[in-house]
């Protein structure tokens, strides 16, 4: 489980599985073997709300169907849920990780999946750490100007 997110998002990064480890069905436990789920399991589940759940939907995301006004999530809905949320806790937008699911229906065996989410992969670790940078660089600037804010309010 991710547990590096920051305590903002504690409950969340306790919900979400890494990215690796994340896809295993082993890891899933008792709910790998659970074919349907209500919405209030998921909500449950990945600390979501249901209005987060109906927005994915409406995203093309994930597609529950319905008996009645009830939604009714299957295994897919459930996995490719999982992946969304993972997705966007390293950054990716909700397009791009539409555009990497919906590779799964290609049908070579999610060859051109795993091909692309590599490169994805890698491009946001190329812009995360770019981030990363320029975030250091302006943590710097603020501590260099806060001493010597301080050494000011000291000598007065």
């Amino acid at each position: 489980m991710r547990s590096d997110l920051g305590s903002t998002n504690s409950k969340l990064s306790q919900s979400i599985p890494d990215l690796f480890f994340g896809v295993d069905p082993a890891a899933a436990g008792a709910r790998a073997h659970q074919e349907t789920f209500h919405i209030r399991d998921l909500t449950r589940e990945f600390s979501v709300t249901a209005r987060t759940l109906r927005f994915y939907e409406e995203r093309g995301l994930i597609s529950p169907h319905r008996e009645g006004q009830e939604r009714i999530y299957s295994r897919r809905d459930r996995a490719r849920l999982m992946l969304v949320l993972m997705g966007k806790s390293v950054g990716f937008s909700l397009d791009g990780i539409r555009a990497m699911l919906d590779l799964y229906d290609v049908g070579d065996g999610q060859a051109t999946q795993l091909k692309v989410a590599l490169g994805r992969f890698r491009e946001q670790i190329e812009k995360l750490k770019l981030q990363r940078r320029d975030l250091d660089r302006a943590i710097a600037e603020l501590e260099r100007a806060s001493e010597h804010v301080a050494a000011k309010l000291a000598s007065r």
